[in-house]
């Protein structure tokens, strides 16, 4: 390739203390959460940051605004981008977000947020922006990832899982979503925690929906989920664009590879 396929400036390091720049996919992720001003939410994987700067945005500062990461060497990075966008509700924590969750022996007061674990049904929504083999990664033309470290991630995937359903309110939104393509990271993952957590459901994604729902029928082939139940599942992917499409009239498709799934808890 000698030609870039769009005619754009770089936005490295363009106006970095206004401007963070983002993956369309990665945009749509906070407002398919759409946390409100006053709520608890929850962001279990926020390193580098960009999702946990546009929920505190979406937020208006109003509220709290809980981030965790286990990668230490992420920690400055995340608290810089937070300080940069002016968020100023944000808690920074380095935590495996997995073991974020009190068990009965906890002598920490009902409705005290501070470091974690905490409390079962302490957020109103959560995001939970899953380790994953980043296969949908682009630019790239290899990937030297073995099937070993592939077939790592779901395991992990389903531990953060189950303690954000537990961490999540009755009522409350989770939002899981990876940048892969991989079955068993995406759908099968939905398919597996509506299967373990019967008060968990699936949700519409309103008009943060790009994709139409009668093309994602066909985007999960041997799948056990319902047509109803992958019609609110959302997937981008550059082999869903038609052969014919220009990439400048398909820009809401032509992006990284990417998932995402609204689910709400029940009871």
């Amino acid at each position: 390739m000698e030609e870039p396929l769009y005619i754009s400036p770089k936005l490295n390091n363009f106006l970095p203390d206004l401007v963070f720049p983002q993956n369309l996919p990665s945009c749509i992720c906070a407002h398919v959460l759409d946390p409100q001003p006053g709520e608890t939410v929850l962001d279990m994987c926020a390193a580098p940051g960009g999702k946990t700067c546009h929920i505190g945005t979406l937020m208006q500062n109003s509220g709290v605004l809980i981030a965790l990461d286990k990668a230490k060497k992420k920690m400055d990075t995340l608290k810089s981008n937070l300080l940069k966008s002016g968020c100023t509700i944000a808690q920074v924590y380095c935590q495996d977000a997995s073991k974020s969750v009190q068990d009965g022996s906890s002598n920490v007061s009902p409705g005290v947020l501070g470091s974690p674990p905490y409390r079962p049904e302490t957020f109103d929504r959560i995001l939970l922006d899953a380790p994953c083999s980043a296969l949908g990664q682009r630019p790239s033309l290899s990937n030297p990832i073995t099937m070993k470290e592939l077939s790592s991630y779901p395991p992990l995937q389903r531990k953060l899982l189950i303690a954000a359903v537990k961490l999540l309110k009755v009522g409350g939104v989770l939002v899981y979503s990876t940048c892969t393509f991989t079955s068993s990271e995406n759908e099968g993952q939905i398919s597996w925690l509506l299967g373990e957590f019967p008060n968990i459901q699936l949700e519409s994604q309103g008009k943060f929906h790009l994709n139409k729902e009668s093309d994602m029928r066909s985007q999960f082939p041997g799948c056990t989920l319902s047509n109803e139940q992958l019609s609110l599942l959302q997937s981008f992917h550059p082999a869903f664009i038609p052969p014919t499409a220009s990439c400048m009239l398909s820009p809401n498709i032509d992006t990284i590879g990417f998932f995402i799934a609204k689910l709400r808890k029940f009871r």
